[in-house]
């Protein structure tokens, strides 16, 4: 449940809209709520600022849209991250305002429009083009949760002429997002050109000595250039929440 759905709630005793025991009984389903399979957090949104996330693999499409039903009677948004097509066409069904991001993989339902409650910028940058769909995974998710987001794709070292073409805006970020396969490399050179904190993603592109993005992800870890942090591998989502999370401070 968001705030402002409890002020809500609140406002709507007072004025005797709803009554007691009927308050009580949406209050009851805090801090989550069991229903069989799983535990929704519906106490995520006061305690973090955000809704629980659905991740979407290994879930069976009832068991989405069943979650989804619980967030959205809570008066959350919802959101489900690396799922397909038929599952999007199965929730709309239903929820007619969800949205499909085919480069993300997510489905989104947003209960009211997001009118970028933070401010600052979030830069979400691409080395290659093959490192767009954690790129978009994390630009989605900073989006939803009430963000000013920029892109710029394609943008690696081995053309690193194409990044410094865009140094005004790359400089102008609050918080840069720089997701990279292969040799991991563009995080460093980011963050030796900012004063701003970088977010690196190292994701699974590259030949056989990548290592599906262990190489990626341990040459960002040994990075020389200071203020970079590295989430895990393909892990877009966990960058775009964090970048909220710095971004919210500059309130």
């Amino acid at each position: 449940m968001r705030d402002d759905y409890l002020r809500e709630l609140i406002n709507k005793v007072k004025t005797g809209e709803i009554d007691r025991e009927s308050a009580l009984k949406k209050l009851k389903t805090l801090p989550y709520e069991d229903i069989g399979f799983a535990r929704v957090d519906n106490h995520r949104s006061l305690r973090q600022g955000f809704p629980e996330v659905i991740y979407g693999e290994g879930k069976s499409k009832e068991q989405i849209i069943h979650i989804i039903g619980v967030l959205v009677k809570g008066g959350n948004d919802a959101i489900v991250t690396r799922t397909n097509r038929e599952v999007f066409e199965y929730v709309r069904k239903k929820y007619k305002k969800a949205v499909y991001n085919e480069q993300a993989r997510m489905i989104v339902i947003q209960r009211r429009k997001n009118n970028k409650v933070n401010k600052g910028l979030i830069l979400v940058i691409s080395a290659g083009t093959s490192d767009i769909p954690v790129a978009e995974e994390a630009a989605v998710v900073a989006e939803v949760m009430g963000n000013k987001v920029e892109r710029l794709y394609d943008v690696g070292v081995a053309g690193v002429h194409r990044l410094l073409d865009n140094i005004d805006l790359v400089m102008s970020a609050t918080v840069l997002i720089v997701v990279a396969g292969m040799e991991g490399a563009l995080p460093s050179v980011v963050g030796g050109l900012v004063d701003k904190p970088v977010i690196a993603v190292p994701t699974s592109v590259g030949y056989g000595a990548s290592f599906h993005g262990i190489s990626a992800l341990l040459g960002m870890l040994n990075s020389c250039a200071p203020g970079v942090a590295v989430v895990n591998i393909d892990n877009g989502f966990g960058a775009g929440c964090i970048a909220n999370l710095i971004n919210r401070l500059k309130q």
